[in-house]
């Protein structure tokens, strides 16, 4: 019959317990065992050594990985506060003689300083629609009225199940929303119950009102595959051999303007040059993440490659990304982006007009 050990002897094995892995090697065997042979010690000794080194050496290279990012930060940090000088002192004050300058995009393409960001967007986008604060009250009350009717009429599920096309379902104001929900979602500020969702929510539906005939989104996916086939043929024809049609991913890309897709930093310097070159620099980034990661792509199947691009890897960075946006071309057969999109709408305009019942009559 087992009996337990005095109290004593419990004592003196706790004496001898090893406290790690690196107790375990170097410590003498406990009285009751026998002793570890020259051989033996010598070669935990050796472990124990070789496991020290080894550690340095991951210390050593964490150092230095700090080290980089502070020389890094702390260099974009002198950058933007020279480029803000440059801003405020130099460009703003002559905003339409210089706007279009070779010196002034080159600064513009490389970010802009946060101080001056706001001024720079609103000065690039204008005021074209002629938009007035009494104008945008009106088209808010409209959306809130449809708002209320829609209500009253249908359900959250009735529209999840509704037939019409995933273009045409994103684009209507029953389902802004989606949309609210998927602006910078880890951030929560546009999230319901957070203290931008009422107000981006209003921004929506009155222009939604405002402009419904804003839309068109099948032309601009085949105007964006026009170019895609251009840039990377290879990725191209892999992504035609699985049927994946650019809806899958340009529609999370596109319509919440990469905030759901990429670091809020980066997603503004993207903002930064769209307020500058307008639609087709949405299409040009798009191309340009396809780019960064075309060759992890030319290896995945259908399904890694949509979770890959609904989920995009989280260390992605701005210099990586711009030097790809930068190397794409946005010109087909000496045709630029504007020109591709109006040619297919004209296409569809005229297929439109020869399949009209009255001009068959």
């Amino acid at each position: 019959m087992y009996k337990p050990p005095p109290p004593s002897a419990r004592r003196k094995n706790i004496e001898f317990e090893p406290l790690s892995t690196t107790a375990l090697i170097l410590e003498d065997r406990p009285a009751n065992l026998p002793a570890k042979s020259v051989e033996e010690a010598l070669r935990h000794r050796q472990e124990y050594d070789e496991m020290v080194a080894e550690a340095k050496k991951r210390e050593i290279k964490e150092a230095h990985k700090r080290k980089k990012i502070m020389r890094e930060r702390f260099k974009q940090e002198e950058s933007i506060a020279s480029a803000m000088v440059i801003w405020v002192n130099e460009i703003l004050p002559n905003w339409e003689g210089m706007r279009a300058t070779r010196r002034v995009r080159e600064l513009w393409w490389q970010g802009l300083p946060p101080s001056v960001r706001g001024k720079v967007w609103s000065l690039a986008v204008g005021n074209e629609l002629n938009i007035t604060p009494e104008l945008y009250e009106i088209f808010l009350s409209r959306a809130k009225e449809r708002w209320k009717s829609f209500s009253e009429t249908s359900s959250e599920n009735d529209i999840e199940d509704a037939g019409a096309s995933v273009a045409d379902r994103e684009a209507s104001l029953e389902l802004i929303k989606l949309d609210i929900s998927r602006t910078f979602p880890s951030l929560y500020i546009f999230q319901k119950g957070g203290p931008y969702h009422d107000l981006l929510h209003s921004v929506l539906g009155a222009y939604t009102c405002y402009r419904p005939d804003v839309g068109y989104m099948l032309k601009y996916f085949a105007a964006f595959e026009v170019f895609f086939e251009e840039n990377l043929p290879k990725l191209f024809l892999h992504f035609k051999s699985y049927s994946l049609t650019p809806d899958i991913y340009l529609i999370d890309w596109i319509f919440t303007l990469y905030s759901k897709s990429l670091p809020l930093d980066l997603a503004c310097r993207v903002w930064d040059v769209f307020c500058r070159d307008g639609e087709e620099f949405l299409f040009r980034t798009g191309l340009g993440i396809l780019r960064l990661y075309e060759d992890i792509l030319l290896q995945m199947d259908f399904i890694h490659i949509a979770q890959f691009l609904t989920k995009l890897p989280e260390d992605i960075t701005s210099e990586k990304l711009f030097s790809c946006i930068a190397a794409i071309q946005m010109q087909n057969s000496n045709k630029k982006w504007a020109q591709v999109f109006a040619s297919l709408m004209k296409d569809n305009k005229e297929g439109d007009k020869n399949h009209s019942p009255a001009l068959k009559s």
